[in-house]
C-alpha cells in the first residue's frame, strides 16, 4: 500500500522518498575521485541486502557509504550508525537505536524494537566502523534481514560482516589522478593559493605514489604544507619510509603504508602535540574543550595550553571539529585514535588516563543532574546525548576495574533524567542492574555506599515502573525502602514510595496511588525537596485522581466526584506550571500540559486542549520522550474528532498505536489501567461509527508506520515540515548559556587536586 498524505492523497515512492529521513554526516569536504566505485556501490546494493565494503583503516570506506546512502532511492530513506566508539558488543543494538531517534522504552530487548521498526520500512541502514564489533553487529544484522524484507545494508569495515547473503567490495586506493586531485584540494584548503605548477607537480605526484594513494595518508601529507613545500616533504617521506616499518612482515603492504603516513605525521609532531594525541585516545566519540582540558592536562601539558595544542592537532588534521546542539566538539578518525592509544599504552600511562576520564564524566553527570532542574534543561538533554559514548565508555571502565563499582552505580543513578526524561530507559536499566549484581558479593556485603547504592534501586524501580516490568520494580523499590527505613535515609523512603504508587497507577490500583503519592508528597515537602521528580508526582497524583474518579476516564458514574476530581487535579498541575515557569523546567511541565489538555477536553473546550496538547508534544518530542509524545498524540486524536474530523482521528490514533509498543506499558497505554483506556475505547467507538469499519481500519493503517518525527508533524498539522523547537520561558530566554563542569576530583578518585593535576 503506497503513503497518503494527511488528506488522503496518494504519494509515489520518488515524493516519498525525498521527505524519507537521510540522517547522514555533512560533507563538509569535496569527495575526490570514487566515482567507479560508486556506481559499483549502487548496483551491488540494487541486487544484494548486505554490501559489505572492505579495506584497511584511511582508505575512504565511511565517506565513500556516505556519499552511496546520500543517493538512496529507496521509499524510507537511509540512515547511517557510527559503530567505532563502542567498545562492546552488547551495546550494538542501544547505539543503533540512539542513532535511529528509537528511544527505548520497552521491557522488551532493544533488538525486538529494531525489528519492530524496520519490519513494515523500505529502508537503508549503514553501520560503519563495525571491525571491532563483528559477533554482536553480524548477530544484529542476520536479525533484522530476517525480520524486514525490505531492509537492506550498507556496511563499512575492516573486515567482511561473515553473513550469508553478504556481498564484500574491497575498497582499493585512490588511482593516481585521483590522489593528486586530493592533495590538490586539501593543500589549498590549508595553504591559500596553492596549486599545481610545474615546480611542484612532479613532487606531489611521487608522496601519492610514495602513499599508495590512501586518502588519509594523502590528506595527512598535505596538511603539512603550512610548514612544508611539497619538495621538502617528499624528503621528509622518504626519511621516515626508512624509520618506521609500520607492523609485521606479514602486515599488508598497505596497512605498513598507513601506519608509516601517520607515524611520520606523528614524528613531525612537538612534544606537547603527540602527548595530546595520544591522551585523546581515551575519548570515545566526540569530546569537548573542557574535557580534554581536564583529562589530558597536566603532568607535561598544563591545562591552558590544551586549547592552542589541540588547535595545532585541528590544522594538521589530526582532529576534527564539529558543532551540533551542544556547542563545538571534537572527534579523531578510528585509525588516528587507535594509534594515539598504541602511544599511551607504551608510556605505561592508559591507566591514569581512563581514571580522569571516568572522573570527568561522573562530574559530568552530577553537574547535569543539577542543571536539569533550571533553565538550561534542554541543553543538558542535548549535552547528554552527545556524551552517551563516552558515558558508555566511562561505565565500562568502571564496571570492569576494580573498585570501579560504586563509581559506576553512582553515575547510572545519577542519570536518571537521561533514562527516563531522554527516552533511554532500556539501556539505563542495563548499567543500573548490571552495577547492583556486581555491587555485592556472595556473603551480602556491598561495595557501594548506602546512598550510591539506595538511589541506584530507586532509579531501577522508576524505570523498570515505566516500563510496566512489575515484578522487577517491585523487587527493587521495595530493597529500596527496607534498607532506607533501615539507614533513616528520608529522601531515598520518599523516593522508594514515590514510585511504588507509580506502580500502583500503571496496576489499575488509583486509589492506593492516590495514598502513597499523597504521601511522598508529603515526605518531600517535609524534607524540603523541589526538583523534577517532585514536580512529576504531582503530575502523577492529578493522573490517579482522574483515574479514580472522572468518569469519562472510566471511573464511578458520580457527576460531582468527578467534577471535583478534575478540578483538584487541574490545581496540582497549575501549581506544576507555575513552578517550571519559576525554574525553567519543561520535561514535567509538558506532563501537566497533557493532563491539563485532558480536563479542557472532557469540560467541553477542545480548541483550549489542542493547544495546550500541541504545546506539550512539541516538548516531548524535543527530548525524545516517547511516552509524552505517544500520549499527546493519542489525545490529540480525541480533539480531532471534535473537531469534525474522523479520518484524520483514525490516523493519529494508528500513530499513537504504532508508537506504543516501544513505550512499553506507561500509565496511558494500549496495556494500561481500565481508567486510561476508557477514553481510547471512546475515540474508537466514535470513530469507526462516523467512517464505518473498512475506512477506521484503513486510517489505522495509513497512521501505523509514520513512526515518531512522522507522527509529530502529522499531529500538529506540518505536513512534512520540521517540528518546531519549543517555547523559550521568560528565565531560559535571559539565562546566559553555562559551561560544563570545572570538575573537582571525585571523592572515588585518589587524587588531591583538581583539573591540572
Amino acid at each position: 500500500m503506497r503513503p497518503t498524505s494527511r488528506h488522503g492523497r496518494r504519494t509515489n515512492d520518488s515524493a516519498r522518498s525525498a521527505r524519507a529521513p537521510r540522517d547522514l554526516p555533512l560533507e563538509l569536504t569535496a569527495l575526490v575521485g570514487r566515482a567507479p566505485e560508486l556506481t559499483l556501490l549502487g548496483e551491488a546494493t540494487a541486487h544484494s541486502r548486505l554490501v559489505t565494503v572492505v579495506g584497511p583503516g584511511g582508505i575512504g570506506k565511511s565517506r565513500l557509504v556516505a556519499r552511496a546512502a546520500a543517493t538512496c532511492a529507496l521509499p524510507d530513506g537511509a540512515r547511517l550508525v557510527d559503530l567505532a566508539p563502542l567498545a562492546a558488543g552488547e551495546l550494538v543494538e542501544y547505539a543503533v537505536a540512539q542513532a535511529l531517534g528509537l528511544t527505548e522504552h520497552a521491557v522488551r530487548p532493544a533488538r525486538a524494537v529494531l525489528v519492530d521498526h524496520f519490519a513494515p520500512q523500505r529502508a537503508l541502514l549503514v553501520l560503519d566502523g563495525f571491525e571491532h564489533l563483528v559477533d554482536g553487529c553480524a548477530g544484529l544484522v542476520r536479525t533484522l534481514l530476517r525480520a524486514a524484507p525490505g531492509l537492506r545494508v550498507l556496511a563499512a569495515g575492516r573486515r567482511p560482516l561473515g553473513v550469508r547473503g553478504e556481498r564484500v567490495v574491497p575498497l582499493a586506493p585512490l588511482a593516481e589522478g585521483d590522489a593528486v586531485a586530493l592533495f590538490a584540494d586539501r593543500a589549498g584548503a590549508v595553504l591559500p593559493g596553492f596549486a599545481l605548477d610545474e615546480a611542484n607537480a612532479a613532487d606531489v605526484r611521487e608522496i601519492c605514489r610514495r602513499l599508495d594513494g590512501i586518502p588519509l595518508a594523502v590528506e595527512l601529507a598535505a596538511g603539512r604544507l603550512t610548514a612544508l613545500s611539497p619538495g621538502q616533504l617528499l624528503h621528509r617521506l622518504d626519511d621516515r619510509f626508512r624509520l618506521l616499518t609500520g607492523g609485521g612482515r606479514d602486515a599488508l603492504p598497505r596497512h605498513r603504508t598507513l601506519r608509516t603516513a601517520i607515524g611520520w605525521s606523528h614524528e613531525l609532531c612537538t612534544t606537547q602535540e603527540r602527548l595530546l594525541w595520544a591522551r585523546l585516545s581515551v575519548f570515545s566519540g566526540t569530546f569537548d574543550l573542557e574535557a580534554a582540558e581536564y583529562v589530558c592536562g597536566g603532568d607535561g601539558l598544563p591545562p591552558d595550553e590544551v586549547l592552542d595544542v589541540l588547535s595545532a592537532l585541528l590544522d594538521q588534521s589530526v582532529v576534527h571539529r564539529e558543532d551540533g546542539p551542544s556547542g563545538a566538539r571534537y572527534r579523531m578518525l578510528e585509525t588516528v585514535r587507535a594509534y594515539g592509544a598504541d602511544w599511551l599504552e607504551g608510556s605505561g600511562d592508559t591507566a591514569r588516563l581512563r581514571r580522569r576520564h571516568l572522573d570527568w564524566y561522573a562530574a559530568l553527570a552530577a553537574w547535569c543532574e543539577l542543571e536539569w532542574f533550571s533553565p538550561r534543561q534542554r541543553e543538558v538533554a542535548a549535552r547528554a546525548a552527545a556524551e552517551l559514548p563516552n558515558v558508555r565508555a566511562a561505565l565500562e571502565h568502571a564496571l570492569t576495574e576494580p573498585g570501579g563499582t560504586p563509581v559506576a552505580l553512582h553515575v547510572a543513578g545519577t542519570l536518571w533524567f537521561c533514562w527516563v526524561g531522554c527516552g533511554r530507559l532500556a539501556e539505563g536499566r542495563h548499567w543500573l542492574q548490571r552495577g547492583l549484581e556486581l555491587d555485592c558479593g556472595p556473603e551480602g556485603a556491598c561495595e557501594s555506599p548506602p546512598d550510591v547504592r539506595l538511589k541506584a534501586l530507586w532509579v531501577l524501580g522508576h524505570v523498570a515502573a515505566l516500563q510496566g516490568d512489575t515484578v522487577a520494580a517491585l523487587a527493587a523499590l521495595h530493597e529500596c525502602r527496607e534498607e532506607a527505613e533501615r539507614t533513616d535515609d528520608a529522601l531515598a523512603v520518599a523516593h522508594a514510595e514515590h514510585r511504588t504508587g507509580v506502580l500502583a497507577l500503571v496496576a489499575d490500583d488509583a486509589e492506593r496511588a492516590e495514598r502513597l503519592l499523597r504521601s511522598a508528597l508529603d515526605r518531600y515537602r517535609e524534607i524540603g525537596e523541589l526538583n523534577s521528580n517532585v514536580l512529576m508526582a504531582r503530575v502523577e497524583l492529578a493522573t490517579a485522581l482522574i483515574f479514580q474518579h472522572d468518569p469519562l476516564a472510566g471511573g464511578p458514574g458520580d457527576p460531582d466526584g468527578g467534577r471535583d476530581a478534575v478540578a483538584e487535579a487541574v490545581r496540582w498541575c497549575e501549581e506544576v506550571r507555575e513552578a517550571c515557569e519559576d525554574h525553567g523546567e519543561r520535561w514535567a511541565l509538558s506532563y501537566a500540559l497533557l493532563v491539563l489538555a485532558y480536563a479542557a477536553w472532557s469540560e467541553g473546550d477542545p480548541a483550549r486542549a489542542r493547544r495546550l496538547l500541541e504545546e506539550g508534544l512539541v516538548i516531548g518530542h524535543a527530548f525524545g520522550d516517547l511516552l509524552g509524545v505517544a500520549l499527546a498524540v493519542e489525545l490529540l486524536a480525541l480533539v480531532t474528532l471534535d473537531e469534525g474530523d474522523p479520518g484524520e482521528a483514525a490516523v493519529l490514533q494508528g500513530a499513537a498505536g504504532g508508537l506504543w509498543p516501544s513505550a512499553g506499558r506507561p500509565s496511558f497505554g494500549p496495556a494500561s489501567p481500565r481508567a486510561a483506556r476508557a477514553p481510547r475505547a471512546l475515540g474508537e467507538r466514535r470513530a469507526r461509527a462516523a467512517l464505518g469499519d473498512a475506512r477506521y481500519e484503513e486510517g489505522l493503517r495509513r497512521g501505523a508506520p509514520l513512526g515518531l518525527d512522522a507522527a509529530v508533524r502529522r499531529a500538529l498539522g506540518r505536513g512534512a515540515g520540521p517540528v518546531p523547537a519549543p517555547p523559550e520561558c521568560p528565565r531560559e530566554a535571559a539565562d546566559a548559556r553555562t559551561p560544563g563542569p570545572v570538575a573537582p576530583p571525585a571523592p572515588w578518585s585518589g587524587e588531591a587536586t583538581g583539573p591540572g593535576a
